[in-house]
């Protein structure tokens, strides 16, 4: 059965997840440090793990695979559950797939190493939108879909 798992650190699109999830009746699994409230709806377990770099994603990445939903903005975790077959789109609602997800490896560590060359290229990056919230629901209802005839 499809699980969603949402790399729930600065997640912008909980709340718009949980509604999804509840609609088609599935399981999502909210993994964090801890700092969340947990949700009521049965349909939702918050995980909370260890303090540590990445122990958040390996979880995630330990327990997505063919059939799941991952919501993650972490490019290397994304990498991971592509390769292990499951689907994933960021909180903008952009895909990252098989054909994709390469460039966007190669991308972010360009950008990387330009910040640490440049102490003057340390820019936020663009707000979080109503556009990119809506774009993040026709994704997250389309991969649902596209996973579940996975299973």
């Amino acid at each position: 059965m499809t699980a969603i798992y949402i790399d729930a650190d600065a997640c912008p699109v909980k709340e718009e997840a949980e509604r999804v999830i509840t609609r088609h009746k599935l399981k999502m699994f909210v993994v964090s440090n801890g700092g969340l409230r947990p949700s009521q709806n049965p349909f939702v377990e918050t995980v909370i793990v260890p303090d540590g770099p990445d122990i958040a994603d390996m979880w995630i990445a330990e327990r997505a695979g063919r059939g799941d939903v991952v919501v993650t903005g972490d490019i290397p975790l994304a990498a991971k559950c592509v390769e292990a077959g499951a689907k994933v789109i960021k909180h903008n609602g952009e895909a990252l797939t098989q054909a994709n997800i390469g460039n966007v490896l190669a991308t972010r560590d360009l950008m990387t190493d330009l910040r640490a060359a440049d102490p003057f290229r340390q820019g936020g990056g663009k707000g979080f939108t109503k556009a990119d919230r809506s774009r993040f629901l026709e994704a997250l209802e389309r991969e649902i879909r596209a996973a579940q005839k996975l299973t």
